[in-house]
């Protein structure tokens, strides 16, 4: 399982270096890693490329593994930074439907990528730590147990928005909306499974695998097919959907320590 585990470690930074790569090729962060209406960063955009850079150097260092841990976990904390301190506050006081579960959406993309970075942290060693790593270590046990909190809200999302969903399955696989049943259940028993260590290797390998099925006949298929101005969001949900699969097999293969 060790090798499960290596091979999301490599999804999963993978994907992050592309963010840091689309994010400087945009001039804009990808769609769910921060708020809509950011346009107060349209003239600093010296921050938009530092911080494309750094998720680039971060996505690397985590495939070469490189400081890996560290940058994991640094990586994790600015993001769940940016949920608690930006997404939050964005949708209570500024989105007119922070009551709509699905306006929540992206908010919960970017805590499972935050999420995953902690699960991340949790392969390697505690050797040559320094005090603030030790102290951010602590939010490593956690990494599990979020990232399969919000699968489940995407599970949610495929019951409480079906007809919507189905119409991203591909027009050749027949059933649509059984598949986008089928999906939900899926994604929400295997959340449930992970939190409740019922089996986690199996349900994590499981929802990998699934999702990894998606980046080859959905996301891929869909970003190069796209429009013009479509091709950025379904890239970057490709990618994202790579993370996810990622966490998703290092999970699987670390099932014995959170089990």
């Amino acid at each position: 399982m060790r090798n499960l585990s290596n091979i999301g470690r490599i999804f999963y930074g993978i994907a992050i270096a592309a963010m840091g790569l689309l994010t400087i090729y945009n001039k804009d962060f990808p769609y769910m890693l921060i708020p809509p209406n950011h346009f107060w960063m349209n003239d600093h955009v010296i921050l938009i490329y530092i911080s494309g850079a750094l998720l680039i150097l971060a996505g690397a260092g985590i495939v070469l593994w490189k400081k890996a841990m560290p940058i994991s976990l640094l990586l994790g904390s600015a993001l769940l930074l940016i949920f608690c301190f930006y997404f939050i506050p964005f949708e209570l006081l500024v989105s007119s439907n922070y009551m709509h579960f699905s306006d929540w959406e992206n908010a919960d993309k970017e805590l499972a990528l935050a999420s995953g970075a902690f699960v991340i942290a949790g392969c390697f060693s505690k050797e040559g730590e320094n005090p603030f790593i030790r102290f951010l270590r602590k939010l490593i046990p956690l990494g599990a147990i979020v990232f399969s909190l919000t699968i489940i809200s995407f599970g949610m999302n495929h019951f409480l928005y079906a007809k919507d969903a189905a119409d991203y399955i591909p027009s050749w696989v027949p059933n649509h909306m059984f598949w986008i049943y089928f999906a939900g259940l899926a994604l929400i028993g295997s959340g449930i499974g992970i939190i409740l260590k019922i089996k986690p290797g199996l349900m994590a390998a499981l929802l990998g695998t699934m999702i990894f099925i998606w980046v080859i006949i959905l996301h891929i298929p869909n970003a190069l097919t796209s429009t013009i101005a479509d091709k950025d969001g379904e890239v970057t949900s490709a990618f994202l959907a790579l993370a996810y699969c990622g966490i998703a097999f290092v999970i699987a293969g670390t099932a014995k320590k959170i089990a």
